[in-house]
């Protein structure tokens, strides 16, 4: 089986897929990618199911090197990535050939990269999952030296890109009521809609603290709440009044007041979010938030007909004189 050998990795480089759902009960979030939708756009890009098994890079990337040619795609937040110091596209699919050594740095937007391997990453499921779970301790976070088995690659083209609407610079979210909104004052209510929030640098794959400059949050008799179920996307108010969203890894139960849910389609743009960046929250309705699901799953739906063949850059082609660019030319004057 061939492997993927780790050289170097940031803190918070891990193996993710789609997660493992169904086990709530037993105390284990889903975990999965921090940006589902970044996985969904490399496995378009290299013609594979969605759930295929990637490398996802928290703020910082690393070195890798395989022992035969891949294809490999690149997601998410950017990131500087070259190949033997040959500069790579973003959200574009390429060929990494046996040997050379690919470099991905630190994030230039954004919070979480991903990097997609033709046959995807085929380490040994636990729970139906190969997704690294750090909260619940299954798996760990790459280091120099680990080596990944990887599946078998069905085949298909390299060279291809997807056009990406920009979800890692902020912007508004769309949230609905949650289990304790009713416990929030309208006047708190409208300041939290009305407030710019920025996300706290020090958040991670189970949540992202808000900041922001106002009075703190607070509801009704917060501190008689019991603990309950809790999943991605709610909104606590936490002990010192600052909103929390809640991410993949996130725990099961807990008793801070929500003050709102962020819809399934928008929860990458709060995962994405670099530091700076700014985020506005916004009451939907019911009907609303199901529209948005429907427009969300059929994009998902047309992803995997989406890439395109890429454009090169004259500037990114080292030999660019080496290629006959025009062919076929005449005097104009043949009959």
């Amino acid at each position: 089986m061939s492997q993927l050998t780790v050289l170097s990795a940031g803190p918070g480089v891990t193996v993710q897929d789609a997660g493992r759902p169904g086990h709530l009960a037993t105390g284990l979030s889903r975990g999965g990618a921090a940006d589902p939708l970044a996985l969904a756009e490399g496995a378009a890009l290299l013609s594979q199911p969605p759930d295929t098994a990637a490398i996802e890079m928290a703020a910082m990337g690393g070195t890798f090197r395989a022992d035969r040619d891949l294809r490999i795609a690149l997601t998410g937040a950017p990131m500087q990535a070259t190949v033997d110091g040959e500069r790579l596209a973003w959200n574009a699919s390429h060929l990494l050939e046996a040997g050379k050594t690919l470099a991905l740095g630190g994030v230039t937007q954004g919070a979480y990269g991903y990097l997609h391997i033709g046959g995807g990453i085929a380490t040994e499921p636990v729970l139906g999952s190969r997704a690294t779970h750090l909260a619940a301790g299954l798996g760990a976070a790459l280091r120099k030296g680990d080596t990944l088995p990887l599946g078998q690659d069905r085949g298909g083209e390299t060279g291809m890109m997807l056009d990406v609407a920009d979800r890692v610079s902020g912007g508004t979210v769309r949230v609905v009521p949650s289990m304790q909104t009713d416990r929030f004052a309208p006047a708190d209510l409208q300041r939290f809609e009305d407030t710019p929030f920025t996300r706290d640098p020090r958040g991670n794959r189970m949540g992202v603290k808000m900041q922001f400059e106002g009075d703190p949050f607070a509801a009704q008799d917060q501190l008689v709440i019991l603990s309950e179920i809790i999943v991605p996307g709610d909104i606590q108010a936490t002990g010192d009044g600052a909103p929390f969203v809640l991410l993949s890894e996130c725990q099961t139960t807990g008793g801070y007041p929500r003050i709102a849910t962020v819809i399934p389609a928008d929860l990458p743009r709060i995962a994405q979010a670099g530091p700076g960046a700014t985020i506005r929250f916004a009451f939907v309705s019911r009907e609303q938030a199901l529209a948005a699901h429907r427009a969300h799953a059929a994009h998902l739906a047309k992803l995997p007909r989406a890439p395109r063949p890429r454009i090169r850059n004259p500037h990114d082609i080292p030999d660019l004189l080496s290629y006959q660019l025009i062919g076929g030319v005449t005097a104009g004057d043949e009959t």
